[in-house]
């Protein structure tokens, strides 16, 4: 009987240690790696890396940032729907990897929702409609260009079926269906140093990629694609101010882990995320880039906004007839 006490206790030490493993605190010592499916420099890029930074901070364990670019944000998203679910890989998901993807890719490799678990909402950044000063100064005045030469003006995008790609269709689609070449380019650098000698005539483009080509003269941006106007370019109106009702168009950015991450997790970088956003140094950063920062994030509002955005841009890839094999 005693022995037999001996080797229960014995196997209880041993045990103890692993149970203990199980049961960490998240996260670990390990730190906590954020996805961003796009190359460096780009919009997302420096907005993950902000993220990256103070949630360093919230946290008080290291987020690093890597990037895993690729077939418009597929190949870094399908490398997270992969990782271990244990919260230290996470996704920094834009509307190309959750909102435009699952529809435009003919075989996709994952499910925008059954693959990931939404956590929280960062921001949503505006695009803006931007010409070559060659062109009209008024978007009214552009779509009647548009109209009176169809086929003989071109448009320049970041990469079929990337949002600069899909946003161009919907506008051309609310304008009245306009007739303009889509010049398609390996990301927004090469299509904008094609904008400024006037190669191609217009885009759509982030505010902080073109706020200083604007205010240099050398590109004229005609209307922010937001229900409001931007804070840092109050003269610049609104897409729908200028003619076209209900008109936004946006990328987004969200935290998103694998499927089935423990509850501790979701809860830990969700109270960690809304903490993120009461700080004034991240809003300023966002509202400093008119991006549009989203205060109110919780797991379930991160989920429908994903849902929606999906059915938001469905038609508009399915009418334009956009399919990626």
């Amino acid at each position: 009987m005693k022995r037999r006490t001996l080797i229960a206790a014995s196997l209880g030490a041993v045990a103890a240690p692993a149970i203990a493993r199980a049961q960490a605190k998240y996260p670990s010592s390990a730190p906590i790696k954020l996805v961003i499916p796009f190359a460096a420099g780009g919009p997302t890029d420096i907005i993950g890396r902000k993220v990256a930074q103070k949630m360093t901070e919230i946290l008080g364990q290291t987020m690093v940032v890597e990037n895993k670019a690729g077939a418009a944000g597929a190949i870094g998203s399908i490398d997270v729907k992969s990782a271990k679910p244990d919260g230290h890989t996470l996704l920094f998901a834009t509307s190309s990897t959750h909102a435009i993807l699952p529809t435009a890719v003919v075989k996709p490799q994952y499910d925008p929702l059954k693959d990931f678990t939404p956590i929280s909402s960062i921001c949503v950044n505006p695009l803006i409609l931007v010409t070559h000063p060659s062109m009209p100064d008024s978007v009214k005045g552009l779509i009647d260009l548009m109209k009176k030469n169809p086929g003989k003006y071109s448009y320049a995008s970041s990469g079929p079926a990337s949002i600069l790609h899909i946003a161009t269709e919907y506008f051309k689609r609310e304008a009245g269906n306009l007739e303009v070449v889509h010049v398609p380019y390996r990301g927004s650098g090469p299509a904008i140093q094609d904008l400024l000698p006037g190669t191609v005539h217009w885009m759509f483009e982030t505010f902080s990629t073109m706020l200083q080509h604007h205010k240099a003269g050398k590109v004229r941006i005609l209307a922010f694609a937001h229900a409001k106007r931007a804070a840092i370019a109050p003269e610049i109106p609104t897409v729908i101010e200028a003619g076209l009702p209900g008109f936004e168009a946006y990328t987004f950015n969200l935290i998103l882990a694998p499927a089935g991450v423990p509850k501790d997790v979701v809860e830990t970088i969700d109270q960690a995320s809304r903490k993120l956003m009461q700080d004034k140094e991240m809003i300023k950063f966002l509202e400093d880039i008119a991006a549009v920062p989203t205060p109110e994030t919780t797991p379930e509002r991160t989920a429908k906004f994903i849902t929606d955005e999906i059915a938001k841009w469905a038609p508009v890839v399915k009418a334009g007839g956009i399919k990626i094999e």
